[in-house]
């Protein structure tokens, strides 16, 4: 039964800590840094005007999203975003394997490649946008971390 609980306490938390930087922290009574990313979480979204370009992405207007986007303050997005949601897993007990902050590591570098690339990139004919683009980034920089966490694990055993 511990176990379950244990299992459900680190999902629970992992949830948490993706919907809103901070609140796996919180869960895991780690106040004072979980404050910080939500303080952070809440500036670099008003300063980036991150809401209004999810909301323009989402309803398929990548120019107006890429016009309204303040590109300096997004970039920190990925970065404050899979911190905290690392640290949040890694605190509640989830982090027990060797080396498994590189995938959310390289998630983060190529989710901040993916937003300054984002008003260039061309996909099939489609502009791709501040919101997708990233998300395709992180996507991508957590399997190319993994697969370079999985490498050095081998070359340990070899």
């Amino acid at each position: 039964m511990e176990n379950i609980k244990e299992r459900t306490n680190k999902v629970e938390v992992l949830f948490w800590s993706i919907a809103l930087p901070g609140f796996g922290q919180l869960l895991n009574r780690k106040y004072v840094k979980g404050i910080v990313l939500i303080i952070l979480e809440v500036m670099i979204n008003i300063k980036g005007n991150v809401n209004i370009v999810i909301m323009n992405s989402f309803l398929g207007e990548t120019k107006l999203a890429i016009e309204q986007a303040n590109f300096l303050w997004l970039m920190f997005y990925p970065c404050v975003y899979l911190f905290a949601i690392w640290d949040a897993y890694r605190d509640v007990g989830g982090d027990t394997s060797s080396n498994l902050f590189l995938p959310y590591v390289f998630s983060a570098y190529i989710g901040t490649l993916g937003v300054i690339y984002s008003p260039k990139i061309i996909i099939f004919e489609h502009l791709i946008g501040p919101v997708f683009l990233p998300i395709i980034g992180m996507l991508f920089g957590f399997v190319v971390g993994e697969m370079i966490r999985r490498f050095i694990l081998f070359r340990k055993k070899n």
